[in-house]
């Protein structure tokens, strides 16, 4: 989508929308608002896949693995993690 179709969807000035895309600006509250009107979207949900775009580290997806186990075999593999942090 474009910035212009954006901006004309949510109510705000196309130059603001490139200005967040670039990081020239932050969002108010209120802009966040319109963002979400405009794309039919929960504030709950931009949020949402906002983050997980941003933990998409290697650390993130061994933490959201691990998290699917049981307690008990969340602590061998701990135990296994310390041992390869010691051989590397």
């Amino acid at each position: 989508m474009s910035q212009e179709k954006l901006a004309e969807l949510c109510d705000l000035h196309p130059v603001y929308i490139g200005q967040l895309e670039r990081g020239e600006k932050n969002a108010s509250l209120e802009s966040i608002m319109h963002i979400c009107r405009g794309l039919d979207i929960s504030p709950s949900l931009l949020f949402e896949e906002l983050e997980r775009s941003t933990n998409d580290t290697p650390a993130q997806k061994a933490y959201e693995l691990l998290m699917e186990l049981p307690l008990e075999k969340q602590e061998i593999l701990l135990e296994l993690l310390h041992k390869a942090v010691e051989l590397i």
